[in-house]
């Protein structure tokens, strides 16, 4: 929303409460989307739509203050749901779960009304996310998975056993860019769109609860409600647009990444999967314009997106005992980096 002219966002909005559409998302770091949200929900009925926004824990000195600004600029008397956003890393477990931390603020508020469902959000490690739902205090978890990413399922997995909500981050855009999918992965998800196909994907999963949309404008929901028409398991039509779609790994031979994570850590603190995967994406779809926007964010973008980029490999080799599939690492690597890394001043491979 913020990216978008209000009357755009609002007439979204509007148009997605026409549909159907009842679960609206933001978050205080998202520039003045709660503003502008609450001012497009502000004619309809409380009861008909339920809110969602999202504050990171390293304001816990100020949660109760910034929960109070949330509900004033979303215009609400109460939250039906409250993420506390982006649990990636020890520091943000610390600044959560310490005494006078995120949560106790938290909790405090639902005592109070003020907030009815209490979930978190996260971009960091599987073994940091199933950490924090294993602590039993979260209703629900805001997490990464679609067909193109599907390392978190563990996630899913668990969250349904322990009655959680799983709630889908962005599917079109971070899981592809599907929003502008190139004529070739069209080709490949017909007679369905690729973004019809990711929700169904996502939708065929009996854990996950809600599949965020994403739409900017009145018009785009067409290939979004497509995925509903549809309910349960994929169909066997479904079935073999996804086994077309897993055949385009062959394209790699033998230079598969199959995202173990075994390679990690890297001494240099490369995200040698998340490069590797990048990588796949790039030569078995062609998505090498999703892969150079995701890479660029390597450095630049904190605890959201860590790492560092390939170009820093020393070459010391310590990740080619531990990968199973026995693939040289670093030259994959700097295949990678070559591929995708497009700056002024690019940065050049040491030797």
């Amino acid at each position: 929303m913020p990216d978008v002219p209000e009357e755009q966002a609002a007439a979204t909005v509007h148009r997605a409460m026409e549909l159907g559409i009842n679960h609206y998302e933001t978050a205080r770091g998202y520039g003045n989307s709660e503003e502008i949200l609450g001012r497009a929900l502000k004619g309809f009925d409380r009861s008909s739509f339920i809110l969602t926004t999202k504050i990171t824990p390293k304001h816990y000195g100020n949660f109760r203050k910034y929960i109070e600004e949330s509900l004033a600029r979303l215009q609400v008397d109460y939250l039906d749901n409250f993420d506390i956003h982006g649990i990636n890393k020890e520091e943000q477990v610390d600044w959560t779960f310490k005494k006078g931390g995120a949560l106790e603020a938290v909790q405090q508020a639902i005592s109070e009304g003020l907030i009815r469902h209490i979930g978190f959000s996260s971009h960091g490690h599987l073994e940091i996310i199933l950490q924090v739902i294993e602590t039993g205090e979260f209703e629900s978890v805001n997490v990464h998975y679609y067909y193109f990413n599907q390392r978190n399922l563990p996630v899913l997995k668990r969250a349904a056993e322990l009655d959680m909500g799983v709630l889908i981050i962005s599917p079109t855009d971070k899981g592809g860019q599907l929003h502008q999918s190139l004529q070739y992965l069209r080709e490949l998800t017909s007679p369905y769109h690729p973004i019809t196909m990711n929700h169904r994907f996502l939708l065929s999963h009996p854990e996950v609860t809600t599949v965020t949309v994403g739409a900017a404008h009145p018009d785009e929901f067409s290939p979004h409600l497509k995925a509903l028409e549809i309910e349960g398991p994929l169909t066997e039509e479904e079935r073999k647009i996804m086994a077309r779609l897993d055949s385009q790994y062959g394209k790699l031979g033998n230079t598969l990444c199959t995202l173990c994570h075994q390679c990690l850590p890297c001494p240099e603190q490369i995200n040698i999967p998340e490069v590797l995967r990048l990588r796949n994406l790039a030569i078995a779809f062609d998505m090498i314009e999703f892969g150079r926007y995701r890479y660029k964010m390597f450095e630049n973008a904190d605890h959201w997106f860590g790492g560092r980029k390939a170009v820093y490999c020393t070459k010391c080799n310590e990740c080619l005992p531990r990968c199973p599939e026995r693939l040289n690492i670093p030259a994959l690597l700097i295949e990678a980096h070559e591929m995708l890394y497009r700056e002024e001043g690019k940065r050049k491979w040491s030797d």
